[in-house]
């Protein structure tokens, strides 16, 4: 197998008023205003998936949420942009606070965040890479119908249906002009023709959307939109709550999401700890396939496929005590991805990544890319 990286994920919200001073006299941002943002950070296991900030192996996405919720304490029902004189940040920009996130929990951790990033809202944000370069990316909706006229007869994708569609437009932020905070405008400018022409519409009927599958719609924007905005970094297309496709001008990448509800223990907890106990999540799994898109159909592979193909696995761990898979029970969650890349690959040998979700925003990710 190809080499993976192991990474923990945690997010922690934060009640916060803000004043750009930078923003035109007239802009929103120039006024007093609030978010309830949420801070995200992910920190990569050591190559020998050694962590030593976590108490015990299993316990990473406690202790890396424990350090993140200490981190944004500072900002909670704080007005940002009165910190500058603690030191904190000149502007109280979604970037700005990213990276004064990112350094509170290496400090906490002693380890180095992969990634970091504050969400203004639940549509917009600004993330830093693991070499701290900042993407803005903000999230768009349109209602429209489609059907794809290359499936095999009786394929439910063959009647025309419908979806309430999100497009997520990423831009790296060294390539625009201005400040982070005014981005999201520019992001607006470039969409809106582009939601008028998508909303409330047959997407067959629209020149070069005749096999609108969700890659193809991502491919269709970004080679509409990179001319008007050179710093686009991706198109993401959601065709429902848990699957869509992304695009970055050079490939795809398409996601199916599962939910478990399945038990579990971690025999490394102390004793006293209820981790040590059987307990159980409602999981979130999130498989991550990449590959060329087929000619016929124009999917890289059916969302349907997926889901029959990696039946015989979901079957294994949901609704099924997870602390009799091997591993699990001394490693939790980092070894139950571990597995099912291990069981799904053969007959899923485009599956790329791996994300499962203890809770809601926090949990482990496998990625081989």
């Amino acid at each position: 197998m190809q080499q993976h990286r192991v990474c923990f994920l945690a997010t922690a919200g934060f009640e916060a008023a803000r004043r750009l001073a930078f923003a035109p006299s007239d802009h929103r941002l120039g006024r007093v205003h609030g978010h309830g943002f949420r801070a995200v950070v992910r920190v990569a296991a050591a190559p020998d998936a050694s962590t030593p900030w976590a108490p015990f192996p299993g316990a990473e996405v406690d202790a890396l949420r424990a350090a993140l919720q200490a981190s944004v304490a500072p900002l909670d029902y704080r007005r940002l942009d009165q910190l500058g004189a603690m030191g904190r940040f000149d502007h109280p920009t979604d970037e700005a606070l990213a990276r004064y996130v990112g350094m509170q929990v290496e400090n906490r951790l002693a380890a180095p965040p992969y990634g970091v990033g504050i969400h203004s809202t639940s549509d917009q944000g600004v993330d830093l890479d693991a070499q701290g370069e900042a993407v803005v990316w903000r999230r768009y909706r349109f209602e429209s119908a489609h059907q794809l006229p290359n499936v095999p007869p009786g394929h439910k994708c063959g009647r025309m249906h419908g979806h309430g569609f999100t497009v997520t437009l990423e831009a790296r932020m060294s390539c625009l002009d201005g400040a982070s905070a005014l981005a999201y405008d520019e992001l607006d400018r470039v969409w809106v023709p582009f939601g008028a022409e998508l909303h409330q519409a047959c997407l067959n009927d629209l020149p070069g959307l005749e096999n609108p599958t969700s890659e193809w719609i991502a491919h269709w924007l970004w080679h509409r939109i990179r001319p008007r905005l050179p710093a686009l970094a991706a198109v993401t297309v959601g065709e429902t709550a848990g699957s869509g496709a992304r695009f970055d001008g050079s490939g795809y990448r398409i996601w199916k999401d599962f939910h478990l509800d399945s038990a579990v223990r971690l025999r490394s907890a102390g004793p006293g700890d209820g981790r040590r106990r059987i307990h159980g999540h409602s999981y979130r799994l999130r498989l991550h396939l990449v590959g060329p898109l087929d000619r016929v159909y124009g999917w890289t592979i059916d969302f349907g496929d997926v889901k029959a193909l990696f039946a015989p696995v979901f079957d294994r761990i949901d609704h099924q005590p997870l602390y009799e898979v091997p591993g699990v029970e001394e490693r939790g969650s980092a070894a139950l991805v571990e597995w099912i890349r291990g069981e799904a690959a053969t007959t899923l040998p485009q599956l790329a990544r791996v994300d499962l979700y203890e809770t809601p925003g926090c949990g482990v990710i496998l990625d081989w890319t």
